[in-house]
């Protein structure tokens, strides 16, 4: 069967999976009796081999303090964890929320976490109070993992998480003795393939962050897409710079990459150009997979910088995150005598799905075509193909491995995605006449800045809660470096606006209001630009229209007004 004979229904798409081009995963991974486990597959299935004793982990700090971790020590520092929660009444199915920076223990926990059967979801650690209490009330979680200088974010909202359990600090002298003391062992829960395994949280356009929610099926894909879009080998060191609060840190940070018994590095500090091609240098990174922010900021940085470092040991470049430009491909080939390879997937589709592979021609621009055992297709909004060089909806047919298994507490808004057995993205796109997929924009105002994604509410949110503003309205506005900044109208209440006598006294109220959204939400979601407005425009239901604001900001036509208040 050919991939392009593949049924459009699910129930065709599971059995094609299982007879095609997942077949080999399934051979290469563990099973236990038609049982997986992804965390088992990812690290102790190794322990049990020749690589017990090879180089699982370098991890290194800004400080320069460093360690190493063999995939046996892994193994067993993730039981340690394992049992831990175990001891704090921890059953399969129960949530539990990682509040931590980019530490060892946050990927010992995350296996444990797995290996019981509980739900691992990760909290990036800018995250301030109002996104914790978003993330973990919608979750119920009975745990968080946090330190000691990020637990208090946690106890201000706690009062408000009846079903928040216990708090661990990994950090505190009573879980670093506990640790030390944890048995190694520990019995590894034989999961049916669509138990759900980890949750990330997502925003969109309106409405709180949904939960995305991800099975132990899904580590086929990752597995498959490390070997066939990585190109990771045994003899690689890779060197994967997202963080596992976002899901690329989780799938080619934990789980693709370590299932394939590759040696990681993990750095666990800011994006500093010098720092970053010292670390390329010192650890000999064969493959590297990163995002186009960071691509961007590194062309930006002195050109004669990087020839000061031997780089000589790096094969493959890989990207993911947003569309990456053409300039970034051709600075790559200039640069390091090699493209960077771009990648496109999403949080709900769990895995690589569409990419540019090593053995690929690229056509600089485009997001490559899909992988094996994946359909795409561009179609319209009633779900019917279009043909080659037509806009339209990039659309997947479901069935994948690492599909989303649901939207937790909203079956409605999962629903939401399928159009006529197509899972549409919400991304636009087109596909040419050699079966090349090419992104053109966003369907939606998600906005995606320096490769995260920010949700317009979460920030007009946070900047109303601000006892000067009445509304707000946020929209991503194009920058080189960024991808997009975050940009806010906002509407002040009358005595403020009044105060503001001259251009200083404007530009202390915006980085006012700035900084209050870095404090109160998280140090990425800030808006970057704010513009003081007297009416945002919204529909006659109270709807703000972004994009009105969004063609005005780029001088573009506004569209059809005729849903809209006067304006």
């Amino acid at each position: 069967m050919k991939v392009d004979d593949a049924p459009h229904n699910l129930e065709a798409y599971d059995t094609f999976y299982r007879t095609f081009q997942w077949k080999s995963a399934q051979k290469e991974l563990d099973w236990f009796d038609g049982k997986l486990n992804a965390a088992y597959n990812a690290v102790d299935r190794h322990a049990h081999t020749w690589r017990k004793n090879k180089i699982a982990l370098y991890w290194e700090d800004e400080t320069g303090n460093e360690k190493k971790y063999t995939f046996e020590e892994l193994s067993f520092a993730s039981n340690k964890i394992g049992n831990i929660l175990k001891d704090f009444g921890v059953a399969r199915g129960d949530r539990v929320f990682l509040f931590l920076p980019r530490i060892p223990e946050l990927f010992f926990s995350f296996l444990g976490i797995l290996k019981i059967g509980a739900i691992a979801g990760t909290l990036f650690s800018a995250f301030q109070e109002q996104a914790l209490l978003d993330r973990l009330g919608n979750s119920e979680a009975a745990v968080v993992m946090t330190t000691k200088e990020l637990k208090p974010r946690i106890d201000k909202i706690r009062k408000k998480l009846p079903a928040l359990k216990h708090i661990i600090v990994v950090d505190a002298e009573s879980f670093i003795t506990s640790f030390a003391h944890a048995p190694e062992e520990l019995h590894i829960s034989h999961m049916d393939p669509d138990d759900y395994a980890f949750m990330l949280y997502t925003s969109g356009t309106t409405g709180k962050p949904k939960g995305v929610v991800h099975s132990h099926r899904a580590i086929l894909q990752q597995h498959m897409t490390a070997r066939w879009v990585l190109d990771l080998k045994d003899d690689d060191t890779y060197w994967c710079t997202a963080d596992p609060g976002w899901v690329t840190g989780i799938a080619y940070e934990i789980l693709g990459n370590w299932s394939l018994g590759i040696t990681s590095l993990v750095y666990a500090g800011r994006f500093d150009p010098a720092k970053w091609y010292e670390l390329l240098a010192k650890y000999r990174v064969t493959v590297w997979y990163t995002a186009p922010t960071a691509i961007r900021m590194l062309m930006a940085a002195d050109t004669e910088l990087v020839k000061k470092y031997d780089l000589s040991a790096l094969r493959h470049m890989c990207s993911v995150g947003e569309p990456l430009n053409p300039e970034a491909i051709r600075w790559a080939i200039k640069t390091f005598d090699k493209p960077f390879h771009d990648t496109w997937w999403q949080t709900e589709t769990g895995a690589i799905c569409i990419a540019n592979y090593p053995s690929m021609n690229i056509k600089i621009g485009s997001m490559g075509k899909p992988i094996p055992g994946v359909t795409a297709a561009i179609v319209d909004d009633s779900g019917t193909e279009l043909g080659p060089n037509q806009e339209g909806n990039i659309a997947l047919s479901p069935g994948w491995p690492s599909m989303m298994h649901t939207i937790w507490k909203r079956p409605h808004k999962y629903k939401s995605y399928f159009t006529r057995h197509w899972y549409i993205s919400g991304d636009r796109g087109m596909q040419d006449k050699d079966g090349y997929f090419w992104f053109i924009g966003r369907a939606d105002d998600v906005i995606k800045t320096s490769g995260e994604r920010v949700g317009p509410f979460e920030v007009e949110s946070a900047l109303v809660s601000h006892p000067w503003v009445i509304e707000a309205g946020v929209i991503g506005k194009p920058d080189p470096m960024r991808g997009e900044i975050i940009k806010a109208f906002v509407v002040l209440k009358n005595e403020q606006r009044k105060s503001i006598t001259d251009k200083k006294s404007e530009e202390a109220l915006k980085d006012e209001l700035s900084l209050y959204v870095k404090k109160h939400l998280a140090g990425h979601a800030y808006p970057r630009e704010v513009e003081f407005i007297d009416k945002l425009p919204k529909t006659r239901s109270g709807k703000i229209m972004r994009r009105i604001l969004k063609a005005k900001e780029m001088g573009l036509p506004v569209g059809d007004t005729s849903t809209l208040e006067e304006y």
